[in-house]
């Protein structure tokens, strides 16, 4: 008897607010697999977590093998994130992060950090490999700011290029092909 394997499902989800990467939930909040169950029937799991109120790009799939790749330390993911500060951010701060912030758990850089050229100074856009523990808020909180919205924009060389909030798509055999790399 030869077991059949459940094919391989990729997806990309854009994370709207208010709604949890864990697959399931006592307190029956909204969660990411309410959004995609009414089409996909195989059991995804989301490639590491969003916090509640960050919104943004987040893998699923059913594929472990490319999960712990994804979410492992060691394989250096880049993510991008979008953020709106309480106020505006310091050119001094700006370099701070850029040289490395110590934390409880350790000093963290990040790859990149730019303001938005048409934007006011709490608009940033910050790049890091980091997969910590919301690394981002600890990182801005530990500088004395409030973050407002926090979007992660980009993954694993991902964007949400056409993907509205709270849509999903299938990655396409190229994007699958580049995250095994």
């Amino acid at each position: 008897n030869v077991v059949r394997s459940e094919s391989k499902v990729y997806l990309l989800l854009n994370k709207p607010k208010n709604c949890i990467t864990t697959v399931s939930d006592d307190a029956g909040r909204h969660s990411v697999i309410d959004l995609i169950s009414d089409e996909i029937k195989q059991r995804v799991y989301p490639v590491g977590r969003l916090d509640r109120n960050t919104t943004g790009l987040l893998v699923l799939t059913n594929d472990g093998e490319m999960a712990l790749k994804l979410s492992h330390p060691r394989f250096e993911v880049q993510k991008i994130y979008h953020l709106l500060l309480d106020k505006s951010f310091t050119r001094n701060d700006m370099k701070t992060i850029l040289s490395g912030v110590e934390l409880e758990d350790g000093v963290i850089k990040v790859d990149d950090a730019q303001y938005f050229p048409d934007r006011p100074k709490q608009h940033l856009m910050v790049a890091l490999h980091s997969g910590k523990y919301r690394i981002v808020r600890r990182l801005f909180e530990h500088l004395g700011y409030g973050v407002e919205k926090l979007d992660r924009a980009g993954y694993a060389g991902l964007t949400k290029a056409r993907l509205e909030v709270g849509k999903w798509r299938h990655l396409t055999n190229a994007e699958i092909a580049a995250l095994k790399k």
